[in-house]
């Protein structure tokens, strides 16, 4: 019994931890960093997702109302010139960006300027971000806690391996489980809300988050074929547990769906 709670306690930290990773280095994530301007430090934090019900806000502190700020914008992939946009504000500078139809990309940065001196923010390299239709919670929150409950079971299942006497018919059936409901039912549905296509997968397209999901459930189907048919599973569940940890490690949203601008101008 100790050791059946030890493999859910250790399960349970490395998908909370796994999560983490994977929300802190997707490509919707807000963009922090700092640069350095008129001897101080600027910190900056910009977002890199927004829904289409509104302008995105750009904020930057800079606690000196001498220094001036202009957003500069354009549409992803489109625009050749950057619009520009003077921002408002004393200590903290602001402005907006106009919001976008479903899955329509801007890239943008912030310029500062005070007396001679002038520096981009980010100083490497424009923002990019994606605008989404608002997704329901009723929809969302089963989606996000069928897909962490997936990968914890998954976890929690390749831990048997350790065990001398595994159950892994059981948990294999709830991973599968928790993983086609979550990643094939809710996962599509909470992509047609948010940008009008239920799968952009193979063989439809090269969405990696549904992509990544169909491995991890093909691979999961392999594993529980093997415990059915094998008379020692125990490293085709533990491949398994390791693909989809693996899977599960990469950022959400990459190679996401993105609005083509000369369709929709053509179509117009």
């Amino acid at each position: 019994m100790k050791k059946i709670i030890l493999f859910w306690i250790i399960a349970f930290i490395i998908t909370a931890s796994s999560a983490v990773f994977q929300r802190m280095t997707g490509p919707t994530y807000p963009l922090s960093g700092k640069i350095k301007f008129d001897g101080k430090e600027i910190k900056y934090k910009f977002m890199r997702s927004e829904e289409t019900v509104r302008d995105c806000r750009v904020d930057i502190v800079v606690n000196d109302n001498s220094i001036s700020g202009t957003l500069y914008w354009r549409k992803y992939k489109y625009d050749k010139e950057y619009n520009r946009v003077e921002m408002t504000g004393g200590d903290t500078l602001t402005a907006f960006l106009p919001k976008q139809p479903s899955a329509g990309k801007l890239e943008y940065y912030v310029e500062l300027e005070k007396g001679s001196e002038i520096i981009d923010a980010p100083n490497d390299r424009a923002v990019v971000i994606r605008f989404k239709d608002v997704v329901p919670a009723w929809l969302l929150i089963p989606h996000v806690i069928f897909m962490f409950g997936a990968m914890l079971l998954s976890t929690r299942t390749g831990l048997e391996f350790f065990n001398r006497e595994p159950d892994f018919i059981k948990l294999t059936s709830w991973t599968l489980g928790f993983l086609l409901i979550g990643g094939f039912i809710l996962g599509p549905l909470v992509q047609l809300y948010a940008f009008g296509a239920l799968w952009t997968g193979f063989p439809f397209g090269y969405d990696l988050t549904d992509n990544k999901t169909l491995i991890a459930a093909l691979v999961w189907i392999f594993a529980w074929y093997k415990i059915k048919k094998s008379p020692n599973p125990k490293l085709w569940v533990l491949i398994a547990a390791i693909v989809m940890m693996i899977v599960f490690l990469i950022p959400h949203s990459v190679l996401g769906s993105e609005l083509d601008y000369s369709k929709l101008e053509n179509h117009k």
